[in-house]
């Protein structure tokens, strides 16, 4: 029988390589849980990310070493460094990109108790919008976790929601994201800053500045969405 790992031996195994736990959850019987390692239901599911840019060095050091370029090198890095955690303690490792394409928004959102930002983007009490979910570790044994607690939504506080307002063409308000216009202007002559220093949007969110992404993770990230050439 598989021993269940615990929550603080994964989370000991994620940090050299600057990732962390983000929390997990044991499926019910209500859910419809995808398969575990060895095809049948997993029981148990425990996400992995980032807070700020803790493994950009760790990714960075790996892409030097490629010897040639790789279309999506982020999803890559964080499926081999995931894996082998999953390796290691007999777990599937499952990613966000992964089709078809499981809930990993919900089941952040029910593993942290957190809500999306106006961006979409959810809201962490302590990260703000700098935070990622890079990949999940299913396992057909349950875990122990701690009992969870609430969480205070710090969007619900503000007022003024600069979130909305520093975009240049406005591409997000209360009714959504108008994804085209913002592609249209990261790509064309006046998104210089945009390419460079990020969305300004949600740079302007006043929560987790502490852990905001540096100026050359967000330029590659910026320039992933859009398909941009680095």
């Amino acid at each position: 029988m598989t021993l269940a790992p615990t929550v603080s031996e994964v989370a000991g195994a994620l940090s050299p390589d600057g990732l962390i736990l983000r929390g997990g959850f044991n499926f019910t019987p209500d859910d419809a849980p995808p398969a575990g390692p060895s095809g049948a239901p997993a029981r148990s599911v425990l996400l992995v990310g980032q807070a700020g840019a803790a493994p950009w060095p760790h990714f960075q050091r790996w892409l030097e070493k490629q010897p040639k370029p790789i279309a999506n090198p982020l999803d890559t890095w964080s499926r081999q460094t995931i894996g082998a955690m999953a390796q290691a303690f007999g777990g599937r490792a499952v990613s966000p990109s992964d089709r078809p394409f499981m809930p990993f928004q919900q089941w952040a959102m029910r593993a942290e108790g957190l809500k999306p930002s106006p961006l979409g983007i959810l809201m962490h009490p302590r990260y703000g919008l700098w935070h990622a979910y890079r990949g999940a570790l299913l396992f057909e044994v349950e875990i122990a976790f701690d009992e969870p607690h609430e969480v205070i939504h710090l969007c619900d506080a503000c007022v003024d929601k600069p979130c909305l307002k520093s975009c240049p063409v406005g591409a997000y308000t209360e009714h959504g994201f108008t994804h085209q216009a913002c592609l249209d202007h990261v790509r064309g002559a006046d998104g210089g800053p945009c390419r460079t220093v990020g969305c300004l949007d949600r740079n302007a969110c006043p929560y987790g500045a502490d852990y905001r992404y540096p100026q050359a993770a967000q330029a590659f990230h910026m320039a992933s969405y859009a398909s941009l050439t680095r």
